[in-house]
């Protein structure tokens, strides 16, 4: 599966280029393949972009703006909806790309450690006072 992104190569626009940049460096980093595919100088690029945005995430000018981003054929958003994702830790999902092995499991993991360490505080918190008392009592 390959993600696409479409962008605008020669965008006046300096808001658009900082999100294009954004959404790409991210893909970067975590190493996601994906293919940037520029609107402005490809007219079938940006014919297939505006027709394959839903109508209900279509602004109300009824022309998207880069960057738009799709999973082969699956629209999963604009750099909005993306940022969403990144701010709660969903990009894969939002992608609609499993997660790498372990990304899912460690997190889990570490809180559940994390549970029992607050239950072992717990207990010896509990247990604390408890023996103090004995000893004041004798």
């Amino acid at each position: 599966m390959v993600i696409k992104v479409f962008l605008a190569s020669s965008s006046g626009s300096t808001a658009i280029k900082k999100k294009q940049q954004d959404v790409l460096g991210f893909l970067e980093a975590l190493k996601v393949d994906y293919a940037p595919l520029d609107i402005a100088c490809n007219e079938d690029n940006r014919m297939w972009m505006r027709e394959n945005v839903p109508v209900e995430k279509k602004p109300t000018n009824g022309i998207p703006l880069p960057p738009q981003i799709f999973n082969e054929e699956s629209y999963c958003g604009d750099y909005e909806t993306f940022f969403d994702a990144k701010e709660d830790n969903a990009v894969y999902a939002f992608l609609g790309l499993p997660p790498p092995p372990g990304s899912k499991k460690a997190p889990v993991k570490q809180e559940e450690a994390q549970e029992e360490v607050e239950d072992d505080e717990a207990k010896g918190e509990d247990d604390q006072p408890v023996s103090e008392q004995e000893e004041e009592d004798e």
